[in-house]
């Protein structure tokens, strides 16, 4: 398994946005690195980085405390990251759906692409001679169905070989999706995967508590 950060955004607004309730902007402590700093003539300025300040770290974990509908800032805070994971965890993943969003690689398009290798699957725990017999009988799907003319095989052979290696994946299959997250999300994620059997949600967990400001999530 593998995650890659893309990108973590939204802090500016998203403390702007906690202290709405109260009225309390003036009391706001974080201080803002922005391209505006640097580019006083440019029209629109981008915060490149930030220091949070007591004040706002106290009412946010107090928001944090007070439960979900509280600390609606955390919706706005946004991380994007490249998740490659076997299926069997993908399965469990889906769960997620609120202030979720994935972009998966699509094996329908390009499962047949290239020939399989142990690269392709999570097997640690797994008889290496047993995958080696898999990933050769679906390589030889897969050769089936790309060289249907060679073979004189018809439009429905090439479907039915396709199907077959569809079906005969292992759980262990690696797929790669581009997620969006919102750190709402990643707390509820966070809080109910620990100590999970699957070793891979503690490296997810892992993963959240080096993002940015991560005691939004995991305090």
């Amino acid at each position: 398994m593998k995650i890659e950060t893309i990108e973590v955004s939204g802090f500016r607004p998203a403390l702007h946005a906690m202290r709405n309730p109260m009225d309390s902007w003036d009391k706001s402590d974080t201080t803002w690195h922005t391209t505006a700093d640097m580019y006083p003539d440019e029209p629109f300025s981008t915060t490149i980085d930030f220091l949070i300040g007591e004040k706002d770290k106290e009412l946010s974990i107090r928001l944090q405390n007070a439960g979900p509908e509280h600390c609606k800032h955390l919706r706005m805070i946004m991380v994007y990251a490249d998740i490659t994971a076997p299926r069997y965890w993908w399965t469990e993943f889906d769960t997620y759906r609120n202030g979720v969003e994935k972009v998966s690689c699509s094996t329908m398009h390009k499962l047949t692409s290239r020939p399989l290798t142990m690269d392709d699957f999570e097997h640690d725990c797994l008889w290496d001679q047993h995958l080696e017999q898999v990933i050769e009988l679906a390589n030889n799907s897969i050769n089936m169905a790309k060289n249907v003319h060679d073979l004189n095989m018809t439009e429905e052979d090439k479907k039915h070989h396709w199907r077959g290696l569809i079906q005969g994946l292992p759980q262990s299959y690696l797929q790669k999706r581009t997620v969006m997250m919102s750190y709402a999300a990643l707390r509820n994620i966070y809080r109910q995967r620990e100590g999970h059997k699957l070793k891979e949600w503690e490296m997810f967990r892992e993963w959240v508590r080096n993002l940015p400001c991560s005691w939004m999530i995991t305090e």
